[in-house]
């Protein structure tokens, strides 16, 4: 018997890359012999991210999509219909079964591709507002999932992210001694700070501003930078940095670092609010201040549960670090309570899920 054949289109960002591959997990899982192609670009994360997780990557021109009508948008369908023909070639060099989306760039041609083919396809939208492509492809398939409710695509199943099984299947409280052994920190309160795998520039300055009333408060600082802030924030640190104040351009093992820390800053992208549900920690997010507002979108149930903070990255400032989040974290109490709202909207089956609704696409 012929194996199943899966095509993965989500590439340009983390949000949309790392949904797939987890996805491709659950199917290997369930069947090793299950055939995994990713579709994507040189030039996006998901030339170096799909290969380190053991996939093949097959390579597809850019065709960026204009969020307003301007020159460029004349040029779309030229690049578009290059792009569909590349991918079908793909569909056909691989046999596809069926092809999975997840939005951005990569998605739409791949949806259009698989239409023509006669390929069922499985649409999946990550954040809180759909992007144009999985709008456009949620139209001509009746497989569609959605990470929450509202998210604009009619009829969409609500199965949350796809995660890693790192943080899927995280018991913080049993992990949280192990965790803070190996990151040197001790019993005390733990704030972890992270702006994506990018780095967020008002965050590591508002934090690096308060990092002295910090750590008097007995506050231990996990602070991820990003690769590209590392000496910036180092610097702004000064030569002496409180002990307690943990300073790190990355991390790979994030389950560890959440299950060492009592509360997190970060921004609100849709999988970091995905993660932190699934695991209960509760949050101070601070939006991406550009975009279509997504990101304010994607924090915003778990906020109006109780299970996180929203502050506007103009707002974010040192001051903010001492008066709001300082206080947070010397409340225990209050963030058990939201540690326990934020887990009642994890979703930590979503792979499995996915993993479902692509089987039964092909089935069908």
């Amino acid at each position: 018997m012929t194996a199943i054949q899966v095509v993965l289109a989500g590439g340009g960002s983390a949000g949309h890359v790392e949904p797939a591959m987890n996805l491709a997990d659950a199917l290997r899982r369930r069947d090793p012999t299950v055939g995994i192609t990713a579709l994507g670009t040189e030039q996006g994360l998901e030339a170096r991210l799909v290969p380190a997780r053991g996939y093949d990557l097959a390579v597809l021109p850019k065709v960026p999509l204009p969020r307003r009508p301007t020159l460029d948008l004349l040029r779309v369908p030229g690049r578009l219909l290059g792009a569909v023909h590349r991918v079908r070639e793909h569909l056909d060099r691989v046999g596809a079964d069926v092809v999975v989306g997840f939005g951005g760039y990569v998605a739409l041609p791949a949806y259009l591709a698989a239409r023509r083919r006669g390929t069922p396809f499985v649409v999946h939208e990550a954040n809180a507002r759909a992007g144009l492509a999985n709008r456009i492809g949620a139209r001509g398939t009746p497989w569609v999932a959605a990470a929450v409710a509202g998210s604009g695509l009619r009829g969409a199943r609500v199965l949350g992210i796809p995660l890693r099984r790192q943080i899927s299947t995280l018991d913080r409280p049993a992990a949280r001694g192990a965790a803070r052994t190996e990151l040197g920190l001790n019993d005390g309160p733990v704030l972890l700070v992270t702006g994506g795998s990018q780095g967020a520039r008002r965050i590591n300055a508002a934090v690096a501003g308060a990092a002295q009333t910090l750590a008097t408060a007995g506050v231990q600082v996990l602070h991820v930078t990003g690769p590209g802030q590392f000496e910036q924030v180092q610097a702004q640190l000064g030569d002496a940095p409180p002990a307690t104040h943990h300073l790190l351009a990355y991390v790979d093992a994030m389950g560890i670092a959440y299950a060492a820390s009592d509360l997190v800053l970060c921004r609100a992208g849709a999988m970091t609010c995905a993660e932190l549900a699934a695991v209960g920690l509760p949050a101070v997010y601070v939006p991406l201040p550009i975009g279509n507002g997504e990101q304010a979108l994607n924090a915003r149930p778990l906020v109006d549960a109780g299970a996180g903070l929203l502050v506007d990255d103009a707002d974010l400032d040192p001051a903010y670090v001492v008066e709001v989040v300082l206080p947070l974290l010397k409340d225990q109490p209050r963030l058990r309570e939201m540690g326990i709202a934020a887990a009642g909207l994890g979703h930590r089956d979503a792979d499995e899920a996915l993993a479902d609704l692509v089987l039964e696409a092909i089935r069908r």
